[in-house]
């Protein structure tokens, strides 16, 4: 009878569950991960140092990695023999074909003008396209066209010049005032397009013929009218955009430097230049290290009220 009960007895079944299956799965991942973050972290730093290096020295490593190794640990053409005692060795990486060799130091005064002299060079081109711009555009506009012969450029040594002049019969200014006729303000706004395409700094200088006011050594003269006309002139060109910041010097000159020379009272003296001016004669007038257009006229004035006496 009891083993009859036992053996109709349930049976239990036990099941013992293995976690941790994912092993693949673990933390191998995130060594990746931070190789690769180190690996970028080492990529972008290389891209600092490149972009920090300067040009020379830049081709000082090119040449040294493009070396064979006898050359770069001999010396020789392309890794140098230099300043160091450990041959191929050197502290200036500037040479373009290398190292500094032994004995030889870089010759910064022909660098320095060597530059000057790209710089001068691409001003010179780039002021004679703006010349030709303008040029162009007087003779594409029928507006403009009438007036081609009251706009007189050309290339001085601060720059290009722009000198708008007056006519007998087709005057700039009012008589004896600085308020501007409709067209003189049509050029100057069109000037002006195209001075914005630039970023050259100008000056302004006023000029007027020998007509003298009456009483004007004691009142007002040609000197405050000349200026007035140069600020006006200023002003309607800051009205038609252009950037405050680029206007230099605004001067008036009167009539002490003439255009035309043998003819004091000729209509042509009584003009406005425009200069748009290179770097060397930036840097003149803001120093004041050379004698600019307004100081010639104001010296050459002093030397003939001596030569007089």
């Amino acid at each position: 009878m009891a083993t009859e009960s036992q053996d109709k007895a349930p049976i239990i079944v036990i099941k013992k569950i293995k976690k941790g299956g994912h092993g693949a799965h673990g933390g191998a991942w995130k060594i990746a991960y931070a190789d690769f973050v180190t690996a970028m972290m080492a990529f972008f730093l290389l891209m600092w140092l490149l972009g920090s290096t300067s040009e020379g020295d830049l081709k000082g490593i090119s040449e040294f990695f493009n070396s064979p190794l006898k050359v770069a640990m001999l010396g020789g053409s392309g890794a140098g023999d230099a300043t160091a005692l450990i041959k191929g060795g050197g502290t200036n990486l500037s040479k373009s074909a290398g190292q500094e060799m032994r004995g030889g130091k870089p010759d910064k005064n022909v660098s320095l003008e060597a530059a000057k002299e790209k710089v001068a060079e691409d001003e010179a081109k780039k002021l004679s396209k703006l010349k030709s711009e303008i040029e162009a555009m007087v003779d594409a506009s029928t507006e403009m066209r009438q007036f081609k012969n009251q706009i007189r450029l050309d290339i001085t040594q601060e720059g290009l010049r722009i000198q708008i002049v007056d006519e007998k019969n087709r005057p700039m200014f009012d008589s004896g005032s600085a308020a501007l006729k409709g067209y003189m303000r049509d050029i100057l706004t069109q000037i002006t397009r195209l001075l914005n395409e630039v970023d050259n700094k100008i000056t302004l200088s006023g000029h007027t013929d020998s007509q003298p006011y009456a009483m004007g050594e004691r009142g007002y003269s040609n000197w405050e009218l000349s200026a007035d006309r140069a600020n006006a002139s200023r002003r309607e060109m800051t009205n038609a955009g252009l950037e405050d910041r680029k206007v230099l010097r605004v001067v008036g000159l009167a009539s002490s430097v003439p255009l035309v020379k043998e003819d004091p009272m000729h209509p042509t003296n009584r003009r406005i230049a425009i200069t748009v001016m290179n770097k060397r004669a930036e840097e003149a007038v803001v120093t004041q290290s050379l004698p600019g257009e307004a100081d010639t006229a104001v010296m050459d004035r002093d030397k003939a009220a001596e030569n007089r006496r």
